[in-house]
């Protein structure tokens, strides 16, 4: 026998890899929080997800955030209840509202997409000019301005709501007819339409003329609309979805938790939907994700 031979016994105990397969639980008001939920999928592609879209109490947008806050606990119970190891809030507006709220009430860890979005922004601006576009109710939160700032006080951050958006980003899915492995190439299509590109201009030609170099997508339905909102305010400005961002996160606590899936794992994705017509949740999400979405549950809540 080789006395030189070294046999490398299992590890066990604390020193031993740990995984944990249960999903990763994700919500939105509706379509758009699928854009997180695909970035996870890119980013961790042996996780299995749970995702509900709100669409009975869409948008959230104009309402108050005590309200909004209330859906996010109702949610989020709701998906701790179904063994999920993480709850990511993929909406801004849910974000504002209810994440310090949410972290406190449930036994998993609870990430938002407005601290993933807003430090993406303030790595990225040179003339430290950040513009930030969402609905009138993140708008009013001030949660950006204030994400930002505490990472750089020198940071200007100019924000205005563009509640019409979220209208267009739904109107061109219902538009963009074709095979999904075709989507990109239709929506680029769809968005830039005269009628489309008036509304952008009126919503970011103030933003463009503040000299801001980059421009925080504070919507999650707003990375469906790159092309429209980049051809307005020009290759200069940096455009921050914070999807990507958010999925960077989420990979980096359940590494540090020894709570990623196990190399064999085949993940499953899970969706359900408040709204009435899950046909158009199965048609719109599918889209979205970028895959076929083959079945969708329907969830009532208690108003």
């Amino acid at each position: 026998m080789d006395t030189n031979e070294t046999t490398i016994e299992p590890l066990e105990g604390a020193d031993a890899p740990r995984f944990d397969n249960a999903p990763i639980g994700v919500f939105d008001s509706g379509f758009g929080g699928l854009t997180v939920a695909r970035e996870i999928a890119k980013e961790l592609p042996r996780e299995s997800i749970v995702y509900l879209g709100d669409s009975a109490r869409c948008p959230y947008g104009p309402r108050s955030l005590d309200e909004v806050d209330g859906f996010v606990q109702q949610i989020g119970a709701w998906l701790v209840e179904r063994g999920v190891k993480l709850v990511v809030i993929a909406c801004n507006t849910a974000t504002a509202a209810g994440l310090s709220h949410a972290q406190r009430t449930f036994p998993v860890p609870v990430i938002g997409v407005v601290e993933p979005g807003a430090r993406a922004a303030a790595h990225a601006t040179k003339n430290r000019r950040v513009g930030v576009i969402a609905t009138k109710a993140t708008v009013e939160s001030d949660a950006y301005t204030k994400a930002i700032r505490h990472l750089d006080a020198g940071i200007t951050v100019f924000s205005t709501a563009t509640p019409r958006f979220v209208e267009i980003a739904e109107q061109g899915l219902r538009m963009a007819e074709g095979p999904i492995e075709d989507f990109t190439s239709l929506v680029s299509t769809v968005y830039i339409r005269p009628a489309f590109q008036e509304i952008a201009r009126e919503y970011l030609e103030p933003l463009r003329r503040c000299d801001i170099d980059t421009l925080v997508l504070g919507c999650t339905h707003f990375p469906l609309l790159k092309a429209l909102i980049g051809g307005v305010v020009g290759r200069d400005v940096t455009l921050i979805s914070s999807a990507q961002e958010a999925a960077h996160d989420v990979a980096h606590i359940l590494s540090r938790r020894g709570a990623l899936a196990s190399e064999d794992h085949e993940p499953s994705y899970d969706f359900y939907t408040t709204g009435e017509d899950v046909e158009e949740f199965r048609s719109f999400g599918a889209r979205v994700f970028r895959t076929d979405i083959d079945r969708v549950g329907r969830v009532a809540f208690p108003s």
